[in-house]
């Protein structure tokens, strides 16, 4: 078999292979599956026949068509490198067959040099095959590792697409539920200002009952003593027309004496108004030096007199064990006074709740105790009332949380007085309570305050 119907044959299969999934490729590739059989049978057949000379140049016509063919056609561009693995025997086939029509001697000579370079060339082609087969390998795992690449980055950008698309409807959900609850907390801060302003008026209503009763006392003294003196002075004007001076002197000094009482009851009574203006206005954050003794004793029995106003049933007794040594300590008056007077009122209602239940027997009482330790003062409000079940000890403190009836508690008082206490007063709120038994409220405030603690 020639070189060029080798190449030829060569060429054939590489064509079919290449272009066989090709959408472009010419009609005529199909039949290249098998062409190189007939190929092969008609280059052995002119071998037989001693007619190669004449069909060397069909080879090398055929050869040529399809290398131009490889050329033009843009689905070789890569593979353009294999036509120099072929060329040095399309070089000789080309010679071989120009000399094969002559029979010159020197002639002779030349073919003996070109068939002793065939087997060089075709050295030349398996090398090249081999080498072309490996680098055909390498771009084929190359263009593999590419489209992965590019199908990964495809992912990609549609995961990050689609993560986008997320963040962006995620942030749109934060931002619209922070106004809802930006707008839900300006709400609950107006709710909240609105129940401890109310809080706060009830405590002053049930105050109002008790500084009432509190203040008709010492207004009853003022009137008796004011009646009083008017018929003394009567009749010291009739000692003097009489002209007694020892009577008039007499007389004189019991109105003195009167006076004096009229001015302390005068007195208390502006105390207890003061006391009451005092409570009702806004805390002004200011600490002053306070009596607790004072303070806790007012409250204690404006506490019970306004509930005896407003329930004529109800009936305590009611003991205090004031330290007389106790110093005096820097609170916000209006602020503790609260705190005091809400201890207060809830151990009368305990108590009260208790009598109710147990109409024999039962003594209710309330303590108020005062009393220095180390360097904190301690207020104890104790009762003997029903005490505080240990599966509810927990919320006790807890805003709007309330064990009275629907109406009767707006579940701030103790939150309230809590707060008061630790955060104004860098003091402590604890309870100790027994079931069945009564309670004890105990607060301590340290001599030495935090001077960085708020009001």
């Amino acid at each position: 078999m020639s070189a060029a119907a080798l190449i030829s044959i060569i060429l054939i299969i590489y064509l079919h292979k290449t272009l066989k999934d090709s959408p472009d490729a010419p009609p005529w590739v199909r039949y290249l599956r098998f062409a190189w059989i007939p190929l092969m049978i008609l280059s052995f057949t002119f071998e037989s026949m001693k007619v190669r000379s004449i069909f060397d140049f069909i080879w090398i016509g055929l050869m040529l068509f399809l290398l131009s063919f490889i050329l033009k056609r843009r689905e070789f561009s890569n593979s353009r490198s294999l036509l120099v693995a072929v060329l040095p025997l399309a070089i000789l086939s080309f010679i071989t067959a120009f000399l094969n029509v002559w029979n010159f001697e020197i002639i002779e000579k030349i073919n003996s040099y070109i068939e002793i370079a065939y087997p060089f060339a075709f050295i030349w082609l398996g090398a090249y095959l081999i080498i072309y087969r490996k680098q055909k390998k390498t771009l084929a795992k190359e263009r593999q590792k590419l489209e992965e690449e590019e199908r990964l980055n495809k992912v990609i950008a549609a995961r990050k697409d689609e993560l986008e698309n997320l963040v962006t409807e995620r942030t749109a959900e934060i931002t619209k539920q922070k106004e809802e609850l930006q707008n839900t907390l300006v709400e609950l801060t107006a709710t909240q200002g609105q129940l401890i302003h109310s809080e706060k008026m009830a405590s002053l209503g049930e105050l109002t009952a008790g500084i009432a009763h509190e203040i008709q006392n010492p207004l009853n003294f003022v009137n008796n003593f004011s009646d009083v003196n008017t018929e003394l002075i009567a009749e010291m004007e009739e000692a003097i027309r009489q002209g007694n001076i020892e009577e008039v002197k007499a007389i004189a000094n019991d109105i003195r004496d009167n006076n004096s009482k009229i001015t302390h009851h005068g007195k208390r009574a502006d105390a207890i108004v003061k006391g009451m203006l005092q409570h009702s206005r806004t805390s002004t954050g200011q600490k002053e030096p306070t009596d607790i003794n004072a303070l806790a004793d007012e409250y204690l029995r404006l506490a019970y007199h306004g509930l005896r106003a407003k329930d004529k049933s109800f009936n305590t007794s009611y003991e205090t064990h004031l330290d007389p040594q106790l110093p005096k300590i820097n609170v916000i008056p209006q602020d503790f006074g609260r705190v005091i007077l809400n201890l207060f009122n809830n151990a009368f209602y305990a108590v009260a709740e208790r009598k109710k239940k147990e109409a024999t027997g039962y003594k209710p009482n309330v303590i108020l105790t005062t009393r220095r330790i180390r360097d904190q003062i301690e207020i104890v409000v104790a009762d003997n009332g029903g005490g505080i079940p240990h599966n509810i000890l927990d919320k006790i403190f807890q805003p709007f949380f309330t064990t009275k009836p629907t109406g009767q508690g707006t579940g701030l008082g103790l939150s309230l007085s809590y707060d008061i206490v630790t955060k104004g007063h860098g003091g402590n709120l604890r309870v100790e309570t027994q079931e069945g038994e009564g309670t004890k409220f105990i607060i301590s405030i340290p001599l030495r305050q935090n001077a960085q603690t708020q009001a």
